[in-house]
């Protein structure tokens, strides 16, 4: 008997190991369903979805050079519903938003973005992300805190810019200097 490549047949799980399990199918073949192919949902271990003996209707998803059957129970089931996205990464990204038409601003947006929320760090929009995760840096104690032309902020910024460069330097020089009481070659 030819298997056709999505085929769907009755078999009967003929063994179980830890990587899926076999399933003898009608004409005297056998093939194997991969742990990734037994259910929707998350398989640690073969035994706990199926037992030897049990009838199980399968799909043929490939058949490779050897002969070797590979089938899915997974895929002759009907894939469980999406759940709804409340909040959190890959929410509502725009497309389900009110506006005024008049007005241009949105309505609503109040009950709809947490006016129910309560205070706190982690009450923003992108879910339970704090909105800001770095604390600010502390201001510099030798720097001016708003210069008062674009001639001082350059000046600043050279400044900054050179005495960086000379650290940088140091440390450089300090790595390139041979190493003493080492073994001579």
């Amino acid at each position: 008997m030819d298997l056709e490549i999505g085929a769907i047949l009755e078999g009967k799980v003929t063994g179980i190991t830890k990587f899926g399990a076999f399933v003898s199918l009608p004409g005297g073949r056998s093939g194997l369903v991969h742990i990734s192919e037994v259910a929707y949902s998350y398989v640690s271990e073969v035994s706990e979805f199926l037992t030897v003996g049990q009838e199980v209707k399968v799909k043929v998803i490939s058949v490779d050079e050897n002969g070797r059957i590979n089938l899915s129970i997974k895929q002759t089931l009907p894939p469980p519903p999406k759940p709804e996205r409340n909040g959190g990464r890959g929410g509502d990204r725009g497309g389900n938003r009110r506006f005024d038409n008049n007005r241009g601003s949105k309505e609503g947006r109040s009950e709809e973005r947490g006016a129910s929320r309560p205070e706190g760090r982690y009450n923003n929009d992108r879910g339970s992300r704090p909105a800001n995760p770095r604390p600010a840096p502390a201001p510099r104690s030798n720097t001016p805190k708003e210069p008062a032309s674009f001639d001082d902020m350059l000046k600043q910024f050279m400044s900054e810019s050179e005495s960086r460069q000379a650290q940088a330097n140091r440390g450089e020089r300090t790595r390139r200097r041979p190493r003493r009481g080492g073994s001579n070659n």
